[in-house]
């Protein structure tokens, strides 16, 4: 057995094992993009946002030490010097590195260097290529719609990007549900490129992607990249009852009055069970994101390498069913219609014509 660089005490688990690692590689949606089961956010990279560039560096090493291949970035993190601190850490390695970035939110610039336009997404990709030192994307999402640029302008200026080899892969994030069938049907049935991914916000705390999103993106081929999974730190431990916050990240969500009875009432019930598997609320929070059958890899945005560390040890925790329950329990996910609807053994019975059937394969 080989020495694991990121807790030398530790043998690394041998391939044949079931328990997952960064290098116990996953495809990306339907594409054939191979990526870790973990990838590494870089919004904090940026003194900033987060992190100097010391302690970024040594998170990134850390993860791609450790096997990780996949990091996500995006020009707006930290006004483009998350992006250009990769560029920096990629040196001699950049082939080995699956890097995602953003276009459309921007900081204070021209009104066409932010937004959905084809102009916008240009713009972004070749500032993009030059602070990253590379010329090309792995996969360059759509960071948020806005409802302004044309889909078939979109999705032109995404096929056009992908056959100059600037971008390798395409997604979206942060939109509405009914907009990404339409725009994936759309690139289909005219033969543009298909998204591979769509990323957006999953937790405990955030579960109503699973009414539309999730299952969209399992229907249309696009492996899902859940970002916040710890819920902006809510579900890390520090929120249970009795607990006591701290840093500039608890002032923000006091501020925002982010932290309420439900906040805590999830946030005791990630606690109960981490105390009784004796392992942090992190690793039990992204345990349970990453169950999701829709999920390819949860992005987690680090500030230490610590964080880093005892993040990526949720790939080895698995929670039974009872454990699962507890939590869901706490963060119940209300029925909405048509579900409610649908949901009823009348309509079910009605629906069958009151025979049996088996679920569809």
């Amino acid at each position: 057995m080989a020495i694991n660089r990121l807790n030398p005490q530790k043998q690394i688990v041998p391939e044949t094992s079931a328990m997952a690692s960064l290098n116990e590689y996953r495809h990306l949606g339907r594409s054939g993009l191979r990526v870790s089961p973990l990838a590494l956010g870089t919004m904090n990279f940026g003194a900033e946002w987060g992190a100097d560039e010391d302690a970024s560096r040594e998170m990134f090493d850390t993860y791609v030490d450790g096997g990780g291949n996949f990091v996500d970035t995006a020009g707006y993190y930290s006004a483009g010097k998350s992006e250009s601190m990769l560029g920096r850490f990629m040196q001699g390695r950049r082939d080995n590195i699956v890097v995602s970035t953003k276009y459309s939110l921007n900081a204070p610039a021209d009104v066409n260097a932010a937004g959905n336009s084809r102009k916008s997404m240009v713009l972004s990709v070749e500032q993009s290529l030059r602070r990253m030192q590379t010329d090309y994307i792995d996969l360059l999402f759509l960071h948020t719609w806005n409802d302004t640029a044309p889909e078939d302008e979109i999705l032109r200026a995404f096929d056009d990007l992908v056959r100059q080899g600037k971008v390798l892969y395409t997604g979206l994030s942060n939109i509405p549900a009914w907009r990404v069938a339409r725009l994936q049907t759309m690139a289909e049935l005219q033969g543009w490129t298909r998204f591979a991914s769509l990323q957006i916000e999953y937790s405990l705390l955030e579960r109503t992607v699973e009414r539309e999103l999730m299952p969209a993106a399992l229907a249309l081929g696009m492996g899902v990249l859940p970002w916040s999974p710890l819920s902006s730190g809510r579900l890390a431990g520090g929120y249970a009852t009795g607990a006591v916050a701290t840093g500039r990240r608890s002032a923000m969500l006091a501020a925002a009055n982010a932290v309420s009875p439900e906040v805590t009432r999830v946030a005791d019930a990630v606690k109960a069970v981490a105390d009784e598997i004796g392992i942090s609320s992190s690793q039990v929070a992204l345990a349970w994101t990453k169950r999701n059958p829709a999920v390819t890899a949860p992005v987690i945005g680090p500030r230490t390498t610590e964080q880093l560390i005892d993040t990526i040890a949720a790939l080895d925790v698995q929670l039974d069913q009872a454990q699962v329950d507890r939590l869901e329990e706490a963060a119940k996910l209300e029925t909405l219609y048509p579900d409610r609807l649908l949901a009823f053994d009348f309509i079910q019975a009605g629906l069958s014509g009151g025979h049996k059937v088996l679920p569809r394969i």
